[in-house]
């Protein structure tokens, strides 16, 4: 597997849905008078850029393709880009950042070309294998407790939702899901979100740790929740007959949004609770933005 392809992991995940035919499933909700400013997320000597996470303190994390050709995690404080490579991956995906900033999430290439999870604090990279029999680990989402959310695979490629609490894993499966559930942020509160596929329109959910509940984007063929901030706020990211687009979920609320660069091509990973978002925009190659609102 080559980097630009284990590039398109994620997104090969997330975009297999957007070949479906668009089906709108209920009548959209009148949207709040939300202004939206994006700035860019630049790297410098990079060829392209995904932002996926960022603390309170705004500190943004992500992925680049560098001069080499190859996936690098990355944190943005400001103006300064650390570069993070997991010593043991051809390539390496910083996917979310807890509130708090002290623990940092993602994946990295195997020498086998596979991908593995891993958790990094300070300077320590530990891997995040998954549960048993897992053969791909995907992470996504890392509260302040070090409560750890992903997606791996098993033997018979089956997709499942996963938690990591207190070092013991609990597989997430929206019931009624036939083996193709992604689960992708955590909150403090232990509030989970997620996207899954049942041969049908990738719907959402909010899972409390009893119940799991339906929330996908009013009008929205397909929908697809990134991250849950403190305040229950959601991010996503949803097609519709116009393209793709982020929305933000506050109550009942749903407010989308697209970056001026990439109306119709626009991705929302994450947010943090003093209104800041972070996502990318793109089709074949990713540009990085930070939002505010």
């Amino acid at each position: 597997m080559n980097a630009r392809s284990s590039l398109m992991n994620r997104f090969s995940i997330l975009l297999f849905a957007c070949a479906m035919a668009l089906t709108f499933m209920t009548p959209a909700a009148a949207a709040p008078a939300l202004t939206f400013k994006f700035t860019a997320v630049n790297i410098p000597g990079s060829s392209q850029v995904n932002a996926f996470g960022i603390s309170e303190a705004g500190v943004i994390v992500g992925e680049y393709i560098g001069s080499d050709g190859l996936p690098h995690g990355y944190t943005l404080k400001g103006k300064t880009v650390t570069t993070v490579n997991d010593p043991k991956g051809l390539g390496t995906f910083c996917q979310g950042i807890s509130p708090n900033g002290s623990a940092i999430v993602g994946y990295y290439i195997t020498s086998t070309g596979k991908n593995l999870g891993f958790l990094l604090k300070g300077k320590t990279f530990t891997d995040v294998p998954g549960p048993k029999g897992a053969t791909v680990t995907f992470v996504f989402g890392v509260n302040d407790s070090t409560e750890i959310v992903g997606m791996y695979e098993d033997k018979t490629f089956k997709k499942h939702g996963f938690l990591l609490k207190n070092g013991k894993y609990k597989t997430l499966d929206v019931p009624g899901t036939n083996g193709v559930t992604t689960v992708t942020g955590i909150n403090n509160s232990g509030d989970i979100v997620m996207y899954w596929d049942n041969k049908g329109p990738i719907e959402s959910a909010l899972y409390n740790g009893k119940t799991y509940k339906i929330i996908n984007v009013p009008g929205s063929s397909n929908s697809f929740a990134q991250g849950i901030n403190n305040h229950g706020d959601i991010v996503y990211w949803f097609a519709d007959s116009k393209g793709i687009h982020g929305a933000l979920q506050q109550g009942v609320t749903f407010s989308h949004f697209d970056d001026p660069k990439g109306v119709g091509e626009t991705y929302g990973f994450g947010l943090n609770d003093n209104k800041q978002i972070v996502g990318s925009w793109g089709k074949s190659t990713f540009q990085g933005y930070q939002a505010t609102y």
